[in-house]
């Protein structure tokens, strides 16, 4: 592009460079050593990039930190953990119960933003953990550590500072009592990539989502599973050990799609009679889908719900909102409401409408591949999917809910 002048006293214009003529350096991202969080980060951490990992108290954000940090310096690389929070003996403490501690695994104890740069640009670590952002303090600010200024000059600094060294930087912050990232918005704006660790601390499963990733997608989730040694992965998506087949009214298998990932799922139902006013109370699965669900039942299938308190959940503790898992839901208070079983060995897949018809899924052929490998034989699926056929697998294919509970009952009952 020519340039058509330059102002007196004014520096010279850059000239913009063709996109299709600057170098892109491949060579930069070095992966953490843990599948998990390779696979939602797209292959590993960006040297000079900085990622933000958040979630509840006590869910394991510390935890998969050190994780990450052991694996890379027992592959040979200098880690730093700038613990804000912790003295270094309480940090080392909980290091060894992971395991072996590498001897490249350093640790500074401050909340001192200064001190923190120091380390970072005298010792050129390829990561450096700042535990946790929001006890940070940078003294040219006023405020006290955690204030709204207080977090974003240190993250601002910490980020320039990581930049300007190549180094991987993670900050973990803390969230609110609404379950939102705390301190400033402009916070997700600074870093690079933003983690989100989710996960019930009375259970053992935890997910790894991506919700802002500059290097690569944020459809991506890791599976772990919290146990005494720390965070175990999951990369079947299978939590370890599973739970008995149960042969009870209220029980149906399906499967999740979340990301590139199929995950099968376990929906339990529960109906009562109520002594007051209904109660529908849903976790891990949607309270909105839930509603519209026992509309659908009532209005279209004939099934009585008004006066009975309804709870549906799912076992485990993994998530499961999204439509591929109506009809499973559905079939699942219809079973504990009618008391008829579902075997363990069917599934159901399919999103329901208002008008109690079934619709088609994405991503079918992955969710029965994956029912398959947990030993499902059969799987209701809505007319119209199209997928290839799984060898010693039968598909019953249905068009409304009512269809489904036809095919269902005589079957169980």
């Amino acid at each position: 592009m020519a340039e058509r002048g330059v102002a007196a006293g004014r520096a010279p214009v850059p000239a913009p460079t063709p996109i299709i003529a600057t170098r892109i350096d491949d060579g930069l991202m070095t992966p953490t050593g843990v599948g998990e969080v390779d696979r939602v980060l797209g292959g590993g951490l960006v040297a000079g990039s900085t990622t933000l990992l958040f979630g509840e108290p006590g869910v394991g954000k510390s935890t998969l930190a050190l994780q990450v940090m052991r694996s890379l310096a027992m592959a040979g690389s200098v880690v730093v953990l700038v613990a804000a929070e912790e003295s270094a003996a309480q940090v080392a403490r909980r290091a060894r119960r992971l395991g072996p501690v590498p001897a490249d695994l350093a640790v500074v104890a401050t909340n001192d933003v200064a001190t923190a740069e120091q380390v970072i640009e005298r010792y050129r670590p390829t990561l450096v953990v700042v535990d946790s952002v929001s006890a940070c303090r940078d003294e040219s600010v006023s405020g006290s550590p955690g204030s709204v200024n207080q977090v974003r000059a240190a993250a601002e600094r910490l980020c320039a500072m990581a930049k300007a060294t190549d180094t991987a930087l993670v900050l973990i912050g803390h969230v609110t009592k609404d379950g939102e990232l705390a301190g400033p918005r402009a916070l997700e704006h600074v870093v690079d990539t933003v983690l989100r660790i989710d996960g019930d601390r009375h259970g053992s499963l935890r997910v790894v989502r991506a919700i802002k990733h500059r290097f690569g997608p944020t459809s991506e989730v890791g599976l772990f599973e919290m146990v005494g040694d720390g965070l175990r992965e999951l990369p079947d998506g299978t939590l370890h050990p599973s739970g008995p087949a149960l042969n009870v009214p209220g029980v149906v298998w399906s499967v999740t799609n979340d990301g590139s990932r199929s995950l099968s799922v376990e929906i339990q139902a529960l109906v009562a009679s109520s002594t007051g006013s209904p109660r529908r109370v849903a976790h891990q699965v949607s309270s909105q889908r839930l509603a519209l669900l026992l509309a659908v039942l009532e209005a279209r299938c004939g099934v009585e719900l008004g006066a009975a308190d309804v709870f549906a959940t799912t076992a485990g503790g993994l998530p499961a909102l999204e439509p591929g898992i109506d009809a499973a839901l559905a079939l699942a208070i219809a079973s504990a409401a009618g008391g008829f079983v579902v075997p363990a060995t069917l599934a159901v897949v399919g999103e329901v409408g208002l008008a109690g018809e079934l619709r088609p899924v994405s991503g079918l052929g992955r969710r029965l591949t994956e029912l398959r490998r947990r030993g499902v034989e059969r799987v209701v699926v809505p007319f119209g999917s199209e997928t290839e056929p799984v060898p010693g697998m039968e598909l019953i294919v249905c068009q409304r809910l009512t269809d489904v509970l036809d095919v269902i009952q005589p079957v169980t009952v």
